[in-house]
This record gives C-alpha cells, structure tokens and sequence, in this order.
C-alpha cells in the first residue's frame, strides 16, 4: 500500500500553485486544501467551460491570483507576496496538437514560465520545496526494453515533448547553479497519462469520450494501438505530494526527479480503454475508429518505470485502471445528474485515502 500524504505536515503550510485552474492542479489545490494548506494559486483563467475550477468553486476556498507564468515581474511579486513554504508548478500548455498549432507560445509557457517560477524562488528565498511538473513525453525515445527511466536523455520530436524536456534541463540547471547550495532543493516530477473528472481539454482520449457520451454523440478514436500508461489523477498528485515532502526534510541520496507510473499491466491500448468505457457508461455506448494518417506524430508506445519513486517514497499506484475508469464515469454521471461537483471531488479523495475511515475511528 502506498504512504500516505502528512496532514501534520501541510496543516497551515503556504503552498503556491502555478496552474491551479487546469485539471490536475484544481484538483491538487483542493487536496492540500483537505490536507489543512493555505493554498495560494497563480494561473490563466480555466481553459475550458466547464471546468473543475468552476465547478468546485475553487475561487472561494484558496487565494485565487490570474496571472501569465510568462509575466516574470508578476510571477516574482507574487511569490515575494505569499512567501510560499511549498511551490508547485504546473502552468503549461499541456497538449502535444496545440504544440504543433502554436509553438512558440508552447515553448514560451513551459520553457520561460519554467525559468521565470525557478528564478522567483532563487530570488525571494525561503521555499523548502520546489517542484516541477513535466511530463512522460520528455524523453528521447528509445526502443530499448523497459519503460522510461529518470536517468534517459530528455528530448522530444515535437514541440510539446521537446518543451518538457527543455523545462527538465532548465530545471537541473537552476538546482544545480543557485537553488541547492542555497537550501532551496527542487525536483521535477514526471507523469504518465492522467485521466479522471473534471478534465474537459481537447484532444484527450477520455475526455473526448465522456463529451460524447454526455451529449449522445458516438466518438471518434484516431489511434487505436497506441499504447499509454493510464492512471488516475490521484496517484501522481500522492507522489507530488510525498515528493514535497521529502525534498523539505532534505533526505540525503533522493534523485532530483520521480516518475510516477502506472503498473506494466496498466499500460495497454486505446482501443481497449475506449471499450471498457464504453461498457462503463452504458450498453448501448459507442466509439468508431477513423485513422488519421496526417496527424501529428505521437509516440506509439510509452511506458514509465516509477521503481525510484516506489522505493524512495514510499509511492504506489492505490486505484487500477479499472477502478480509475469507473472513478471517473462515475464523476461524469454525477455530473451530469447535477451534483455538488466539489463535494464529488473531495469525496473521490477521501475514498482514496481513507479519510473517512480515518475519521471514523
């Protein structure tokens, strides 16, 4: 079983959170906010409507600033004004076709608004975490056995992958030249495909379907075979979070980046995913494939080898594929019944780590 995030830990920490009117980062701040955080984010206005950041009302609960990572004086201001004890970073364009649409704004966002939070924190001083968020898809692929590995080349054949790995280099840099010697450790954490409510980003296998599904539409599947690492959102958020925590203690002899992997068997084709779907949702659900043979180039396969992390955090995968997807129809029913979207939200978290047990006894 997986460690379990330090309420005693986060209570009343200042976290500042780049990113946290995307999906994963609504649903981090709403985590550390479970956890007793002072949560502080920093972002664009959400992307989509809807969005999870809407939905749960996150404006109401957590220290809600809309800003431009790519605005260094403001990025710098508002960390001179939070004074965080804990930074993570997850502000990107996070999509591999709208690098290709919009390049140079892909690479300005995850590359300099990288340079600008690490730089921020260098300046002000004072962060006893610093983590950044990547991506799986910044490593030079390889076809060797295996999955990816913390110690691979970074690279990246499209502007997004090669984004990320530039951020990663970007990254050790910083650690290396100014942050660590200054007592100001970081880590860049790198996740494969996340699925779970609350995500409406385009060109995401599982969003596209729950859209279609939700308004009775039969989706279109572009690449069947490709195989991903398929995981719910909370269990990269775990090890986020465990890393954090482990990078304030300053540990001796933890790697500067974790991966965060689902099992091998939990790797496995879209087609496959599409289907249990499709079973989840209802008998009468569809999807249909049109190959894309002018789509933009994608890796066919990519796995994650998360054995650091497994055995310097104390980190593992809680929720199988299984349980993740039916985790995550049931977000998109209740949805659509029209629920209270944060108590869903909340409640997926404590069933994941059995705060209401917990509380309970």
């Amino acid at each position: 079983m997986t460690a379990l995030p330090d309420s005693a830990f986060w209570r009343g920490r200042r976290v500042l959170v780049t990113g946290h009117t995307g999906f994963k980062g609504a649903w981090l701040s709403l985590w550390l906010r479970r956890l007793g955080a002072e949560v502080h984010g920093y972002a664009l206005p959400p992307a989509t409507e809807p969005s999870l950041f809407a939905l749960a009302g996150l404006a109401d609960v957590l220290h809600h600033r809309v800003a431009d990572v790519r605005n260094a004086a403001a990025l710098q201001a508002a960390v001179e004004a939070v004074r965080p004890d804990t930074v993570f970073h997850l502000a990107a364009q996070s999509l591999v076709r709208a690098g290709y649409a919009s390049p140079v704004e892909t690479f300005a966002t995850n590359v300099m608004g990288t340079v600008h939070v690490l730089d921020a924190v260098r300046l002000v001083g004072g962060v006893d975490a610093t983590l950044i968020v990547t991506s799986d898809k910044c490593y030079a692929e390889h076809d060797g056995a295996g999955g990816y590995r913390e110690d691979d080349a970074m690279g990246g054949h499209d502007p997004y992958s090669a984004s990320k790995g530039c951020a990663e280099l970007a990254t050790a840099a910083y650690g290396t030249a100014f942050l660590c010697a200054a007592g100001l450790p970081v880590a860049t954490l790198r996740a494969g495909n996340v699925i779970g409510g609350g995500d409406w980003a385009a060109d995401r296998l599982v969003v596209d379907l729950m859209r279609g599904f939700l308004a009775g539409n039969v989706p279109v599947v572009r690449s069947p075979a490709a195989i991903r690492p398929w995981q719910h959102v909370l269990e990269p958020l775990a090890g986020y979070l465990l890393a954090a925590e482990h990078l304030a203690a300053m540990r001796p002899g933890l790697p500067c980046a974790w991966n965060f992997g689902p099992d091998d068997n939990d790797a496995v084709p879209v087609q496959a995913v599409c289907e249990k779907l499709c079973s989840l949702w209802r008998d009468s659900a569809q999807f249909r494939i049109e190959t894309d043979p002018a789509a933009p180039r994608e890796a066919a396969v990519l796995r994650l080898d998360a054995a650091l992390a497994r055995q310097q955090l104390g980190w593992q995968p809680r929720w199988r594929l299984d349980e993740a997807l039916a985790r995550t129809v049931a977000w998109y029913r209740a949805f659509a019944d029209g629920a209270d979207m944060r108590a869903v939200t909340e409640g997926q978290i404590d069933d994941w780590s059995a705060l209401r047990a917990q509380q309970a006894a």
